[in-house]
């Protein structure tokens, strides 16, 4: 795997490096050993699916408050998205700064997203599908969000919204420094 570092502090793209024959291909999704060589401590406690059914589709801004802080690595296995991180842990340099990266099916890469970070995504194909570990069992009282489209971040989403929840759309937005 290729472990390449992101413009937010602790957040990485990781590219499997595939092994291709007559068969078909394989490739590692996760490495407890690869990722501590890069000194990320991602233990995954559980897994998730989302399917977003229409091109344009907003999932997020989510993240877990204290002391259910969650870590997530997340990739595509069906369609393509656009995987967002924002940065909310006020002590670091990075802080409200946010990074996007395309992840694919095709391309297998896959985002890695420190504890402290809000994480969103949107669908750039009907009938995208999501796999993500994370290193925090979900607590539905330690949930939280902020909103896709906060001023504090101007994400570029490639896409006009399709589809949002009603909770993503109320999130709050994040208070001015």
């Amino acid at each position: 795997m290729k472990f390449r570092e992101c413009e937010v502090a602790g957040a990485w793209v990781i590219e499997p490096t595939p092994l291709e024959d007559q068969r078909g291909r394989f490739m590692r999704a996760w490495c407890q050993r690869e990722f501590a060589e890069h000194a990320i401590d991602f233990v995954p406690l559980q897994a998730n699916m989302a399917f977003s059914i229409r091109k344009g589709t907003i999932r997020g801004l989510h993240y877990q408050a204290l002391p259910a802080l969650e870590a997530k690595l997340v990739r595509c296995t069906r369609g393509a998205i656009f995987d967002v991180v924002v940065d909310l842990r006020p002590g670091s340099a990075t802080y409200r700064s946010w990074y996007g990266t395309f992840l694919s099916a095709d391309n297998g890469h896959m985002l890695y997203v420190p504890e402290g970070c809000a994480h969103g995504c949107q669908s750039m194909e009907d009938d995208a599908e999501i796999y993500y570990l994370t290193s925090a069992v979900y607590s539905p009282d330690d949930a939280r969000g902020v909103r896709y489209d906060d001023p504090a971040f101007e994400i570029r989403w490639p896409l006009p919204v399709s589809s949002i929840s009603d909770q993503d759309c109320s999130w709050p937005l994040l208070e001015p420094n």
